[in-house]
């Protein structure tokens, strides 16, 4: 029985002639268009709004008034992913469409282009009901179809066809995932499924976790973990077994930790997997960390850095000598900071060499060597052949031990500008690092440039954010910092959840840095070993600012929220821990050199993510 549907169809409109008719745009401003469409392929309302001859929402209120339908914002609607995925995730994407609301009698529809007849047409037929057009932005929609069609129930599923092939077959598990040609199995749909996943919500790691009766499967989203369970057992064992023949580690080894890494398409995109195993109690463990070869490296402009931190920083990596060093916690985003100054750097008429573990962006003309410590090429080895080879700038991965430690600044007195990386929670402790790690004062301070700290903080999801009053926890904390008459007038925002955070009130990430440039007095204090007074020089020091009044910025600025300022800053903890140091030091002896930390560094590591 053929119905009629409740949305007339509408005559396809020629949008440059009618916005021009309406003298919405100029003449000009369409001709701009259509050769930008003509070189980039895409619609004519993209383009538009790419050459700035219209916004992307001006655009769209004045296509739902033309046509006479509505125009929806999608962030502010509570979908059921019952009621989208009436639609198949191939028709969503295609049409760029979604449904919105459905029931019986009819179904509301969402899409981009709305006067898209065949679109239309196509929608009806796979729907079987009457169809009620709404406007959505275009970018708005493919976000919300990246969260709405997500793979955890196709993953469900495969982790179920894996269970029961194991359960019916006799053979052993381990000689039954040897046959690489076997492209069909279930455990590897299972796992293709599992990295499609991760790359659309942005995953930067896959946890794997085997429990006594499921696995858990868990993906770290904007630094935060996000948690899939899986029923069955024995469905880790062909999974860990799997993974461990892609990266050609030893799949009758399970009582000692293992390293390897393998490369793996999905879709257009070429991914760099680093996996890493660990013998738990009811099996292995396993991360799998996600470097997505086919994107672009950033440059030093689009790292967030504020601009008084981003030209001291490009005028400190155009030096001829020197070391620099990047610190933070493990995926504080260190190495991109690094590669984007190398960007910079690359010119044909400079040798770089890098020596890392493993070797995560490929750059033209960078001599890039990857450690491999099982045949005895590990940092200090190839940082000594690396100097041989008249390198102009040199990048060390991470400075592991005394050996590289001293190599490196050796380098960077003798005339070599090197990059390098350390494991610490801000710039001024990072000297207590490297004395510790057996670095003599003398080196370092003929050959140490600048220090800079960075953290990764979520954004507040745009969408969603709404003015956000402090708890008396939080007031407290920006008391401390800031004192009451500042702390009193700041305005805070957050997020209240929406579809596109995936309800979390963030979306994204960005960078929060602090510069510590070396200067006479702070070199004299390390030629001396004199590390509290290296402190107090750089506490004293106009031109550096702290981490945590960094962050503070962000929040005040509305980018971010006041409780993820003190997630990654130290939060109340760090305030009392300052304190307790403030009294601990005005009656007693510096307590710095106690195991090389400050009191207050306790808090701060406690408080950062890893």
């Amino acid at each position: 029985m053929t119905t009629t549907p409740t949305t007339p169809r509408k005559k396809k409109i020629r949008l440059g002639e009618l916005l021009l008719r309406e003298n919405v745009i100029t003449e000009l401003q369409l001709q701009d268009a259509l050769q930008r469409q003509k070189q980039t392929g895409k619609k004519l309302g993209r383009a538009l709004t790419d050459v700035g001859a219209i916004t992307e929402k001006e655009l769209h209120e004045f296509l739902a008034r033309h046509l006479e339908i509505d125009y929806i914002d999608l962030a502010n609607l509570n979908l059921q992913h019952t009621t989208v995925r009436l639609l198949p995730e191939a028709h969503a994407r295609r049409y760029r469409a979604l449904v919105l609301q459905a029931d019986h009698n009819e179904a509301l529809i969402g899409m981009a282009d709305p006067t898209d007849i065949f679109a239309y047409d196509a929608i009806s037929r796979s729907l079987h009901r009457p169809l009620r057009i709404g406007l959505v932005k275009e970018s708005d929609l493919l976000r919300t179809i990246d969260m709405m069609y997500r793979r955890t129930d196709e993953i469900e599923a495969l982790a179920a066809e894996v269970r029961d092939d194991l359960s019916t077959d006799d053979v052993n598990i381990d000689s039954l995932l040897v046959d690489e040609g076997a492209a069909d199995a279930p455990v590897i749909k299972l796992l293709q499924t599992m990295f499609r996943d991760a790359l659309q919500v942005g995953a930067s790691d896959i946890h794997i976790e085997p429990e006594e009766s499921v696995l858990r499967i868990r993906q770290r989203v904007d630094g935060v973990l996000q948690e899939q369970t899986l029923e069955g057992k024995g469905v880790a064992g062909a999974v860990v077994t799997r993974l461990k023949l892609m990266s050609g580690l030893d799949i009758s080894e399970k009582r000692l930790p293992q390293d390897g890494r393998f490369t793996v398409r999905v879709g257009d995109a070429s991914v760099d997997v680093r996996v890493s195993t660990m013998p738990i109690q009811h099996g292995e463990s396993v991360v799998l960390r996600l470097l997505d070869q086919s994107t672009n490296l950033i440059g030093l402009e689009e790292l967030g850095m504020p601009t008084s931190i981003l030209e001291k920083f490009e005028r400190l990596i155009e030096r001829p000598s020197g070391l620099i060093l990047v610190t933070g916690p493990t995926g504080s985003g260190k190495t991109t900071t690094l590669y984007s100054a190398l960007k910079r750097v690359n010119r044909a008429g400079t040798k770089i060499i890098t020596v890392e573990d493993p070797v995560e962006y490929r750059l033209e003309r960078i001599n890039q060597v990857q450690v491999n410590s099982k045949i005895g090429l590990n940092f200090a080895r190839v940082l000594r052949t690396a100097l041989r080879q008249d390198p102009d700038v040199i990048l060390v991965g991470e400075m592991r031990d005394n050996e590289t430690v001293e190599i490196g600044l050796r380098a960077a007195m003798t005339g070599h500008l090197v990059f390098s990386t350390l494991h610490t929670v801000s710039a001024p402790a990072t000297l207590e690092r490297l004395l510790d790690m057996g670095a003599a004062p003398y080196l370092v301070a003929a050959s140490l440039q600048a220090i800079v700290a960075q953290r990764l903080i979520r954004r507040v999801c745009e969408s969603c954010a709404q003015t956000a009053t402090p708890t008396p926890g939080q007031r407290a904390w920006l008391y401390g910092m800031l004192g009451d008459e500042r702390a009193r007038h700041l305005q805070f925002v957050e997020g209240r959840g929406c579809n596109y955070c995936h309800l979390t009130g963030y979306r994204g990430r960005i960078g929060v840095y602090e510069l510590l440039e070396m200067n006479s007095s702070m070199t004299d204090a390390i030629r001396c070993n004199d590390i509290s007074r290296f402190n107090h020089l750089a506490d004293e020091n106009i031109n550096y600012r702290p981490l945590s009044l960094a962050a503070l910025d962000y929040a005040t600025e509305g980018r971010t929220t006041l409780a993820e300022v003190m997630r990654v800053a130290g939060g109340a903890d760090a305030l009392a821990d300052e304190q307790v140091a403030s009294e601990v030091c005005s009656t007693s002896e510096p307590v710095a050199s106690i195991s090389g930390i400050e009191p207050s560094d306790t808090a701060v590591l406690a408080a950062v993510p890893e």
